[in-house]
């Protein structure tokens, strides 16, 4: 049975401090709401502001990095499904930041991952930024490649594993599926490290944040159910070489003998994991 949201009380803020303490971080949220204010200004300032009008905060929590994004002179819309989060944003913030522009800001209670993008700004392109919870934080990165065709740019924070892996370059121990699959579409790169005591409650590990800008062209050349099929069946024999970790495609003799298939899924770059279909899609082909 679900818990039913009760507004705050008085004796809530009875001690004299802002309202803000009084949202506090849920566990099963994944909630580490940041506290310092220099590095929520330097998230915000990973936004370029370049072609879009819009913005999405995911998890503002208190609005410690939201009031640094309305700075910018976007439309703001920030998402969470805290409602505590909720009710201080739409009753306290604006009067505990009277210096912030709130013409254009609206507060939506809602599940990101299960939200209909396309109708979020009517259809127009949108950054997406945040502090956001580490447990779905890959589940919004698939999200975000997903709906491309909106989101020219998306940056935030992260745990650092996981940060540095959807910036990894090919070669690494640590670069992967979400790592290709998020390179396929977007430049990524990993901008600067947070420590744990920025938080309440601090972390067990240290944060990263990155910036994804999408390609001019983002479009594959490639059939794409093809492509992440390939991605997907390599990595998860990451330690055998191509040919043995692709042997359900039923590859011709002839392929096979490609050097491409001598490497191992962390030697190949975005670049050749496309090649490397395109030449699957054309031994399917020529083997009818």
């Amino acid at each position: 049975m679900k818990k039913k949201f009760k507004p705050y009380k008085k004796k809530d803020f009875s001690s004299g401090k802002p309202q803000q303490d009084a949202v506090r971080a849920k566990k099963h949220l994944g909630q580490h709401f940041l506290k310092d204010e220099e590095v929520a200004q330097r998230i915000g300032d990973t936004l370029t502001l370049n072609n879009y009008e819009n913005v999405l905060e995911i998890g503002p929590g208190t609005g410690v990095l939201t009031k640094y994004i309305l700075q910018k002179g976007k439309k703001v819309k920030v998402m969470d499904l805290d409602r505590e989060s909720i009710y201080y944003l739409q009753n306290s913030f604006a009067l505990e930041h009277p210096e912030v522009p709130v013409k254009d800001f609206e507060i939506l209670e809602a599940d990101f991952l299960k939200a209909d993008l396309s109708t979020l700004f009517k259809g127009e392109p949108f950054a997406i930024t945040g502090n956001f919870p580490y447990n779905i934080s890959t589940q919004i990165v698939f999200k975000a490649i997903e709906n491309r065709d909106l989101v020219p740019e998306f940056t935030g924070m992260f745990q650092k594993e996981v940060a540095k892996r959807i910036c990894e370059k090919e070669g690494s121990k640590t670069y992967g599926i979400l790592s290709v699959f998020t390179q396929a579409y977007f430049e990524a790169e990993y901008l600067f490290t947070v420590p744990p005591t920025v938080f309440n409650p601090p972390p067990k590990v240290e944060s990263g944040v990155l910036r994804l800008i999408r390609k001019e062209d983002y479009s594959l050349p490639v059939e794409e159910k093809l492509f992440f099929k390939v991605v997907k069946t390599a990595f998860n024999q990451r330690r055998k070489t191509l040919r043995n970790s692709l042997k359900t495609f039923q590859l011709s003799d002839s392929l096979k003998e490609d050097s491409i298939f001598d490497q191992r899924p962390e030697q190949l770059s975005v670049t050749q994991f496309l090649e490397l279909t395109q030449k699957i899609a054309e031994d399917a082909v020529s083997d009818k």
